[in-house]
């Protein structure tokens, strides 16, 4: 698979239930290679090697994935912690078996860059700033898809 990354996590912990007393690491990133498909791919392992495969690479980088483990993602688990994809599957990597490879978007295809600056949700359910502000208390409590741009960046 290959497509330019639009979506990374930091690497996290969780206790191992096979070996107390050890931790697993795991991170995610979300691939995208047109402008309908993309998925979300997660990896586990030890911490030097989730470490430096998250290291690796970053958001807008072209990767090539070879041998992901692919599976159906489970959508009310998986969604609550990556971002909702057009896809019912979703790759795992192993340590064993996968391999990811960098290069430059320009090296591979130029249209994989412009991917990147795509939303990943449908262009009406999105609210914006404005209708937020104005609308707050019949809002409260809900999850809302904002779309804005940043105007400027200072101390």
């Amino acid at each position: 698979v290959i497509g330019v990354v639009i979506g990374k996590t930091d690497v996290r912990s969780f206790p191992d239930r096979k070996n107390i007393g050890s931790e697993r690491y795991t991170f995610s990133f979300t691939i995208r290679d047109s402008p309908t498909y993309f998925i979300n791919v997660t990896s586990w392992g030890r911490e030097e090697y989730i470490r430096a495969l998250s290291e690796s690479f970053r958001v807008g980088d072209c990767v090539t994935i070879e041998n992901p483990l692919v599976q159906s993602k489970e959508t009310e688990r998986e969604e609550k912690f990556n971002p909702i994809t057009p896809s019912c599957y979703k790759l795992l990597l192993s340590e064993n078996h996968s391999v990811v490879k960098t290069s430059s978007c320009y090296e591979m295809d130029t249209k994989l860059l412009s991917l990147l600056h795509l939303p990943v949700k449908d262009p009406q359910d999105y609210y914006s700033l404005g209708d937020i502000t104005a609308n707050g208390q019949s809002l409260d409590g809900r999850i809302l898809n904002v779309l804005a741009a940043v105007m400027s960046v200072s101390q």
